[in-house]
This record gives C-alpha cells, structure tokens and sequence, in this order.
C-alpha cells in the first residue's frame, strides 16, 4: 500500500484510544467529524485504489520503466509534501535539516519505508496488475499483527487465527487458481507481491517516532526527496524520457499529484478525524478499487479463485485491525 503511515503498530492501544478519538469537546460524539474524516479516507483509498492502475498503463502503453516512474513520482511530490510542511509546521523542515541525529532519522525512513515500499509496489504491479499487487499488500497488516504480538508478549486472539487462516488460503488461491498442480501467478509477481507486504509493514511502524516529533508531510518530503535522489543516481531518468502524449502526461499528473499526495493527504486527514481503527477499514477501499479500476480501464479478467482469494484477505484486514 503505497500508504501505511496512517497504521499504528500498537493496535491494543490503538483499541483504547479509539473512543476518544471520534469524541468532540466534552467528551461528546462528533457526527460531523465523523462523516468527514470517513469521506476524506475513502476518497484517500479511492485515489490510491486507482493510481496503482494508473502506474500499470503508463508501463504497458507507454513502456515506462518501474524505477524511472518511482524516481519521477518521489521527485515531483515530494516538493509538494514539503510545501505543506512548510505551511503547516514553519520551521520543522530548517529543524530537522539542521540537526545530524534528525537526517540520520529520516534517512533511515526514507530507505527502509518509502524507497523499499515504493520499488516493491512498483514491480509487483509490473509483474502482476494492480488489484493482485494491492491485494498481496494488505497482508502487511497480518506482518504487523505477527510484530505486535511479539513484542506484546502474547499469543494472537481467536479471530487473529482466523485472519492468518484466511491470509494463508486466500494467497494460495491467488497464486495457484484453486489448482495446487499449477502457479497462476509468476514466482517473480509472488515474490515483489511478499515484499510490498514486507514494506508496507515496515512503513506502519518505522516512521511513527519520527513523524510524532517533526510531522507527517515534513518527513515523508525529505524522505521522498532523499529516496528520489538516490533512485535518479541509479535510474538516470534524464537519459530514459519515455514518449508520453497528451493522455500519458495527464496520467503522469495523476499518478504525482492526485495518487500519491492528493491520496496521502486525505487519507492521513481522515485517520486523524475516525481514528486509526476506523482508518484502517476505510483504507480497504484501496484494492477494492484497484481491482475495479483495472477491470474497468484496462479489461483485465479474474477468475472466481482470484476474487475469493481477495475477499479473505480483506475479511482478514477486518479481523485483525
């Protein structure tokens, strides 16, 4: 999920807090708050659920290659994370520039969340479409569960179990087709799929300390635009400019503008509105789209076991979260 940041490791404190967190001043329920916080997520995970679509026709009709469009996408957006940081929290950008210990910090985020998560997510849609790369992301919330438990010291809770049962069959229904003699997906979409999982996990825990102190959108800027730097010394997207007309322009502008920092600004605005139990639910949007989307722009078909396996890993996400 290209998101993450929004999760809370701690799920058993989240749990406690959750009630507080949809109250109004004197402790009184805010309806209102609540409604927006629960359009503002869902349009967050709609545009999300999209942009993976998105990305995987820029590579399919317009042969961009994986890492020039992670490069170009961290690049571009990452002045607008900074623009807001810059107007929301003056001085916090300077702060952590200004400080060793905080760029070491956010250098740490900016390699094991966003630039692990972003190349994962990228290839595996490229290996695969983006509703069953989607899809494989939402098992991070089974890795962090599996974390959470650990350090918590306790064994998962009956519905917990089922999750991991569910998590389990569903994968294997997506990658054999129900036929256990065959793969249906390609070891190599299977592999970027477990580890865009891997990497959503990492992102919902690594870059909350850091995000807690300096800000959501001034960490996540400088952590996309050191992560974008070091992809562009790899990548060379200067030497690489694919032919783009005037619809591979406009689904570049999506991609940059409204699926990933359009997406991550409304879905974090909503978590702070609902509640990060709520925003958990809500951000099931994200593959639930990206399977639409896909079927609806570029006519790809699934077949039942496909979309069972789907299921039980969203009834896994709610069981879980």
């Amino acid at each position: 999920m290209e998101r993450g940041m929004g999760q809370v490791a701690d799920r058993e404190a989240a749990r406690n807090k959750e009630a507080v967190e949809a109250e109004g001043p004197g402790g009184a329920k805010g309806p209102s708050k609540v409604l927006v916080g629960t359009l503002m997520g869902l349009a967050g995970g709609t545009l999300w659920g999209i942009n993976g679509t998105v990305a995987s026709i820029l590579m399919t009709d317009y042969g961009v290659g994986p890492v020039w469009l992670v490069c170009m996408r961290e690049l571009l957006a990452c002045w607008l994370f900074l623009l807001v940081a810059h107007l929301r929290t003056p001085g916090k950008v300077r702060e952590v520039l200004g400080s060793p210990r905080a760029l070491r910090s956010v250098l740490a985020v900016s390699l094991g969340s966003i630039l692990f998560s972003q190349v994962a997510y990228i290839q595996a849609i490229h290996a695969t479409n983006s509703a069953t790369a989607t899809v494989l992301q939402s098992l991070n919330v089974l890795i962090v569960m599996v974390y959470v438990c650990l350090v918590n010291r306790r064994l998962p809770r009956r519905r917990e179990l089922v999750g991991m049962v569910l998590a389990t069959v569903g994968t294997y229904l997506i990658v054999t087709g129900g036929d256990i003699g065959r793969l249906q997906l390609p070891p190599l979409g299977l592999f970027w799929g477990l580890m865009t999982a891997a990497a959503a996990a990492i992102l919902s825990v690594q870059p909350l300390r850091p995000m807690a102190r300096w800000g959501n959108f001034t960490v996540n800027g400088l952590a996309f635009l050191i992560s974008g730097v070091l992809l562009a010394a790899f990548a060379q997207p200067w030497a690489h400019m694919p032919v783009l007309d005037a619809r591979g322009w406009g689904l570049l502008f999506y991609t940059v503008v409204l699926g990933t920092f359009g997406a991550y600004g409304l879905y974090l605005a909503g978590v702070n509105r609902v509640g990060s139990i709520r925003g958990t639910m809500l951000g099931t949007l994200e593959p639930v789209m990206a399977t639409i989307s896909t079927v609806l722009l570029m006519g790809t078909t699934f077949t039942p076991a496909d979309l069972a396996g789907f299921a039980m890993i969203l009834a896994m996400v709610f069981l879980t979260a």
